[in-house]
């Protein structure tokens, strides 16, 4: 009988779920759930009764020899000892001796860096002196253009007398600059026109020209705010190091009672120097 009632499919049996009006609180608490937390506090509250057992039998006249070597903080804690190993007051001169000698190392390879990158700041436009070399008076560009008539002069915008540009007698024009060509080659002579009239080759030759000026420009401004930001910081970098030397200098001359100091008790005391 007990085999034929286990061949019989039977109804499985699921556990309880949380009720609709609770599903805020999450998921059911199951019997093993409530085991675990039912043991995580038996065992703190053992421990505490044991912590109030050893406050309420502690004797307050309570004395050991291991309290006279050790040593606890503002907040009653204890302070052990880590097993570090203190140098002696030599070891740590010649390694402050070491220490100072990398500081001046690195302070003069920072000047010499300070220094190099204040002469091309200098030398690419970026402050006062200004020297400006082959390609980049090619990239200023003092354009020259030959016009063989005047209606091609006139066609070029260059005019008589404007746009602060000089003439010869062979028809040749030296403007200032660029500006003064793309803005006066298409002028009021077309404005009749309704077609937009199509650039010669010198006007699109000059157009190319001021397009290209410009974006010479834009890379050396770049050029020159980069350059202006490694050396700020190249002059701040130096100016810690500086700080960092006079203050090791100040600590070896402390260590070797050269000069005057503070004592533990807060007193100021300085050497004695002899009388002249």
């Amino acid at each position: 009988m007990s085999s034929m009632r286990n061949a019989v499919q039977r109804r499985n049996h699921k556990e309880r779920a949380q009720p609709a009006h609770r599903e805020k609180w999450g998921i059911l608490e199951k019997h093993k759930d409530y085991s675990l937390r039912a043991k995580d506090y038996n065992e703190k509250k053992k421990r505490l009764k044991i912590l109030r057992e050893k406050a309420a039998e502690r004797n307050p006249d309570e004395f050991s020899y291991s309290m006279l070597s050790s040593k606890t903080d503002k907040h009653g804690r204890k302070i052990q000892d880590r097993g570090n190993v203190s140098l002696s007051q030599d070891a740590v001169k010649l390694l402050k001796t070491q220490d100072a000698g990398y500081i001046r190392t690195m302070i003069q390879q920072t000047r010499r860096a300070r220094e190099k990158m204040e002469q091309e700041y200098l030398l690419m436009g970026g402050g006062s002196v200004k020297v400006l070399g082959r390609e980049d008076r090619k990239e200023r560009g003092n354009h020259v253009i030959f016009a063989d008539s005047l209606e091609e002069q006139r066609a070029l915008g260059v005019r008589h007398g404007k746009g602060g540009g000089t003439s010869s007698g062979n028809g040749q024009m030296e403007p200032s600059t660029r500006k003064d060509i793309i803005p006066d080659s298409i002028d009021s002579s077309d404005e009749t026109s309704s077609a937009p009239r199509q650039l010669t080759p010198q006007e699109a030759q000059a157009l190319q020209a001021q397009k290209q000026d410009r974006a010479a420009r834009k890379r050396r401004k770049r050029l020159n705010e980069t350059r202006q930001s490694k050396l700020s910081a190249l002059k701040v970098r130096e100016k810690e190091l500086v700080a960092t030397e006079q203050q090791l200098e100040h600590q070896r001359a402390r260590m070797s009672n050269s000069i005057g100091g503070i004592n533990k008790a807060g007193v100021k005391w300085k050497v004695r120097e002899r009388k002249k």
